[in-house]
């Protein structure tokens, strides 16, 4: 990737997920240079792949997410080849169905590692590099962490944490130039979710959706938001119980 000197450079973590790769579109088509990283190296390539016209602006990254020194890892290569985030996207997420009783540590393990220690990770080691952008920090929650849900458990635990790490960085983040904020996604029509009923999916919001909100949050219009959780609902007045 050499970006050119009018370009933002978003990081997309969790970028080859059906919001991910909605993301990297999103920030693409609007001018931005793109740091796409998710797991796979395999899959960070055909997500590169996908955008020839974009080479000079994207670049692929793979790192475990859930992992402290992949993450370091990661952001000591973006700064060894002079890459200057402006904004970062927390994506990464997966849900797992299980009620507390189910639980097993193995499992509630899982879950704050993918959904919370992710972005704990990122926030971590991005921060210092990013303390004087002049941009943001976007999380990734779920409604499921306002409501919570008995067939969830783990899962809306680890997405509520999601929400407090966001109002606790924007708090210490006050006096830097970088805001932190939330979107609250309730379903989002992805391959993820093809299995609920069609009834379901016909209300879901489409990732590029989600994306616009996102996009909108790492934006100047939006220098006065920080610490905020903005849900994204779309037409789910009440939680949805299969």
């Amino acid at each position: 990737m050499t970006t050119n000197d009018a370009s933002d450079v978003a990081v997309i973590c969790g970028a080859t997920g059906g919001l991910g790769a909605a993301l990297v579109d999103h920030f693409l088509g609007r001018g931005d240079a793109v740091v796409a990283v998710a797991r796979g190296a395999d899959e960070v390539a055909a997500l590169v792949a996908k955008h020839p016209d974009a080479a000079d602006r994207l670049r692929g990254e793979e790192a475990d997410l859930t992992d402290a020194d992949s993450v370091a890892a990661l952001w000591e290569r973006l700064a060894a080849a002079s890459v200057q985030p402006r904004w970062l996207i927390n994506a990464v997420g997966g849900y797992r169905d299980g009620t507390v009783a189910d639980s097993t540590p193995a499992s509630f393990a899982f879950m704050q590692d993918l959904n919370l220690g992710s972005a704990w990770w990122s926030c971590r080691s991005a921060v210092p590099q990013m303390r004087d952008s002049n941009g943001a920090i976007v999380m990734i929650s779920s409604r499921a962490a306002i409501t919570g849900s008995a067939e969830a458990a783990a899962y809306s635990v680890a997405k509520a944490g999601v929400i407090r790490l966001t109002e606790v960085l924007a708090e210490e983040l006050l006096e830097a130039d970088l805001r932190v904020n939330a979107v609250i996604p309730a379903i989002i029509d992805t391959p993820g979710n093809a299995d609920m009923p069609e009834k379901v999916l016909a209300k879901a919001v489409p990732p590029a959706d989600i994306a616009t909100v996102v996009g909108f949050l790492c934006s100047d219009a939006a220098r006065p938001i920080t610490g905020a959780a903005v849900p994204v609902y779309g037409r789910f007045p009440k939680p949805y119980r299969s």
